[in-house]
Order: structure tokens, then sequence, then C-alpha cells
């Protein structure tokens, strides 16, 4: 078989397979929600968002340890943290009924600026690298380490929000049991971890038979890979009406991908991860810090107009910051 056709259609099957596996986590953590008390905001935020971002997880280790290609760790982690913004740019594209910004809860701005606080540091970690300016302790540096303690801080301080404000039992119980709730979660979990074991070294092998750099590649082809379960989850909560579960899935996504950069380089034993890598990460650090940056304004203005009846200022904002970032990756990638 062609080559170049059997690395497209290996691709196509781990996205298949990641989307079939992320489309059923709506159902079980919707369920979990009802069933636990816990409101559909806290857990988009820790429990759907932490499996979601599964396949950065995986995907960035085994390009560490068996694939040995930190540019498509790194590139997956941040290229995800741009695609999934994309992504609820275009959830405000498409729900038709009210821009996304003036009917979701206000309690996202906090994850949201933390956003903004994790990107811009691990930004400011690879420029000061690339400078030479940031030391490490052995192998790993001293960015991984501020950026574990800004990931814990921030769930910190997201969970005595979440006590200030606990959920309401105004929704009818689900038709499935808590155990059934949590197997499925945990069957969907396994299939997404499986996947991410395989995408980066599909990564590697498509970016040697197309002539890209393993950048480029994993900032645009493999972090679309590992977004698919946000694409599906996000799709799923619109049709269920959590459109703040959707939101919180996303913005809690883009805190643990930031943390996968961390535990890649923990991860990462011939020295500091982001010394290895090309400095061109550093502009999808600042792009999706931008971009949550607008999400913020957004959420605190709730615009209720859209721009040529497509989508609010906003979304039009975060569209244009990804095309930027991917003709950036694609021109100036190594």
């Amino acid at each position: 078989m062609n080559p170049y056709l059997l690395i497209w259609m290996q691709f196509a099957l781990c996205v298949a397979l990641i989307g079939l596996a992320g489309v059923r986590l709506i159902r079980y953590g919707d369920a979990i929600a009802a069933l636990t008390g816990l409101s559909r905001s806290w857990v988009g935020l820790i429990l759907i968002a932490t499996v979601t971002s599964l396949p950065e997880l995986v995907t960035g280790l085994s390009a560490v340890t068996i694939a040995a290609s930190p540019d498509m760790a790194v590139g997956d982690a941040l290229g995800s943290t741009v695609f999934n913004l994309a992504i609820l740019a275009l959830l405000d594209v498409f729900y038709r009924k009210n821009p996304v910004y003036s009917v979701v809860s206000h309690e996202h701005l906090l994850s949201a600026g933390f956003g903004v606080i994790l990107l811009a540091a691990a930004a400011l970690v690879l420029i000061l690298t690339t400078q030479g300016i940031l030391p490490s302790i052995g192998h790993v540096s001293w960015g991984s380490v501020v950026i574990l303690m800004l990931y814990a801080v921030a769930m910190r301080a997201m969970y005595l929000a979440e006590q200030r404000h606990p959920a309401s039992m105004d929704s009818e119980p689900p038709a499935m049991s808590l155990k059934a709730a949590l197997t499925g979660y945990a069957l969907a979990s396994m299939v997404i971890v499986g996947s991410g074991i395989w995408l980066p070294l599909i990564g590697v092998e498509l970016a040697r038979l197309m002539g890209w750099s393993n950048s480029f590649v994993g900032a645009l082809f493999v972090a679309f890979a590992t977004s698919v379960p946000e694409l599906a989850t996000t799709w799923g909560a619109v049709r269920i009406g959590a459109i703040d579960m959707a939101i919180a899935n996303l913005l809690g996504s883009n805190l643990f991908d930031v943390l996968i950069l961390a535990i890649d380089d923990l991860a990462y034993r011939p020295g500091s991860l982001y010394a290895q890598v090309s400095p061109i990460h550093a502009v999808s650090a600042l792009s999706a810090c931008l971009m949550t940056g607008a999400v913020v304004v957004a959420l605190a203005y709730r615009p209720v107009s859209r721009v040529l009846h497509i989508g609010s200022w906003a979304s039009i904002a975060l569209l244009a910051l990804y095309l930027l970032n991917a003709v950036l990756q694609f021109l100036y990638g190594k």
C-alpha cells in the first residue's frame, strides 16, 4: 500500500477513536454531575477536562520517551490550547440562540484568568530558556516548578470558589447509576490513552513523509487530533444544553495542557525540555494567551451582537489569531 495513504489512514483512525471515546464523556460527565450534586461547570473544568486532555498527556510522554521528539510534545500541548480556543469561537458561531458569552456563568472568568497567567508563564519559560537565563535542577527546568505551583494555586482557588456556590439540584436524575457512569467514564479514558500512545509515532512518520517540521506537525495536526475529544464533548454539551460544561471543559483543558509541559519536562531525561525545542513554540503560547485574554474581556463585557451575523467580535478575534499562529508555525517551525 502507498505509504502516504497508509499514514493518513492511520491518522484518521486515531482521530476517529479519540472522537468516539470523547463524545461519550459528556454523557457520563453530565450523569456524574447530577448524581453527585456537583455543578456542570465544576465537572467540565475538572473531570471532563482532565480526560479530554489525556491524549495530550499521553502523546507528550510518548513523544519525549518513545519517539524522542520534544518538538512534537511541546507543539502538541501548546497547539492544543490554541485549537481549544478556536473550538470556543466555533461554539459561539454555531450556537445561534444567543452569543455564548452572554449566557454562560461569570465563574468562568476565574479559570480564564488563570489560563492567561499559565500561558504567559509558559511563553516566558520558553523565551528565558532560549536566552540561557533560566537554570535547571538536574534535568528539570525551574520553569516547570513554577508551572506546577501555579497550576496547584489555580486548582485550589477554583475549588474554593466552587464551595462558595454549590450546585442546585433542579435537573432530573439520569437513568444510569453512578457506578455505570463511572465505569463508562473509565472505559472511554482507556480508549483515549491507548490512542494517545499511538498518535506521536504517527506524527513523526507523517512529518518525515511530508517533509514537514515536527513543530508544525505537532502544533497543527497532532494538536488537532488530541483536541478531538474537546470538539466532540463540546458538540455533545450543546446538544443537551450544557453550555457551561462545554466552556469549562475547554478552559480547564487549557490549564491542564500547560501543566503537561512540566510533566513532559520531568519525563525528558536528556535535559531541560524547553532547551531542545524550537523558539516558535513561544508564539503558540502567546497566541493562546492573547486569545484567552479576549475570552476574559468577552465574559466580562457579555457582547450580544454578532459581526456580520457570524459571531461576536471576540470569536472573530479568536479565529484570526488561530490562523495567524498556524501560518507562523508553518513558515518558521523547524
